[in-house]
């Protein structure tokens, strides 16, 4: 089974719990696990930007990692995020890290950097050479400061044996429209924006991984199950309660939102790592008013 089969539908970039001291939570990490395959998504994604990995120290990924393959034991399949701006560090990273169990490596754009797109395309040829799962691109311009050009995935795509698939979270439906037009048949296109699925579902994209399904995953995974099988007049339906949702979630801080409302379902404690801090009162609040509208 191809990457495209494996990961279509619904994944979770799935956020990681402190407890009140700032350690990770992994009594939480494993409820909320359990919540979300519970509730149908298709696969999660680990170490990603939502799990707050800039401020988790090397043991606490490797131990992350070992922990979510332990806990999810084969219910769904498994991305792991490694990424950076250091392309020989991330080159050492997917050669060493526990990838056995893993169907696939999620690696952001460099950010700051701003490299150019040949440094685009270089980096990204040197972690896919070296990395002994399929490398899914994430483009994610907001947090890196730099796009990855259409053109410079499809060079990816066509010319890298071992780059899978991106997650194409540029707000730009027409650049995904352009990847999906000329993509290899078998290349993996997701998309990174949650408010923007539902168009890019018709578009033809093969699913999403996604903020949102950490707190909704129920309604959000039915939402893409159904524009998937081109049913749009219920994948609106769905959707349109979420909307307010996806505002929310992403007002100040992402993961400040989501974490909101997962403290508000009872899973986690409200707990984030500086530089990022919780959610002020008043967004707070329409948090837990809109939850009671649900």
């Amino acid at each position: 089974m191809n990457l495209r089969d494996q990961l279509r539908g619904t994944g979770v970039a799935i956020i990681t719990p402190f407890k009140v001291n700032e350690s990770v939570d992994f009594e939480a990490l494993g409820k909320l696990i359990d919540f979300i395959i519970d509730n149908g998504v298709s696969y999660v994604v680990t170490l990603g930007t939502t799990g707050e990995t800039p401020t988790l120290d090397r043991q606490e990924r490797l131990d992350i990692i070992d922990f979510t393959y332990d806990k999810i034991n084969g219910r769904v399949p498994v991305v792991v995020g490694i990424g950076g701006n250091n392309t020989r560090e991330v080159v050492k990273d997917v050669q060493n890290y526990p990838l056995e169990k893993a169907v696939a490596v999620l690696s952001t754009c460099p950010y700051y950097n701003k490299p150019s797109q040949e440094g685009i395309f270089q980096h990204y040829k040197a972690i896919a050479e070296a990395s002994p799962k399929p490398v899914i691109l994430y483009n994610v311009p907001g947090r890196s400061g730099r796009n990855i050009e259409a053109a410079t995935t499809l060079k990816l795509a066509h010319e890298v044996a071992n780059v899978a698939g991106i997650k194409e979270a540029g707000n730009n439906i027409s650049q995904c429209i352009q990847i999906l037009k000329d993509r290899p048949a078998d290349f993996l296109v997701v998309s990174g924006d949650d408010d923007l699925v539902l168009p890019e579902l018709a578009c033809g994209i093969d699913g999403v991984i996604s903020v949102a399904a950490n707190c909704f995953p129920k309604e959000f995974t039915a939402m893409v199950n159904a524009g998937l099988a081109h049913d749009f007049t219920l994948a609106k339906q769905l959707n349109d309660p979420l909307i307010e949702a996806y505002q929310l979630l992403f007002t100040e801080n992402n993961p400040a939102g989501v974490k909101a409302f997962l403290y508000e379902l009872g899973i986690i404690q409200n707990v984030l790592r500086l530089p990022v801090t919780a959610l002020t009162a008043p967004v707070h609040q329409k948090v837990k008013a809109y939850l009671k509208t649900l």
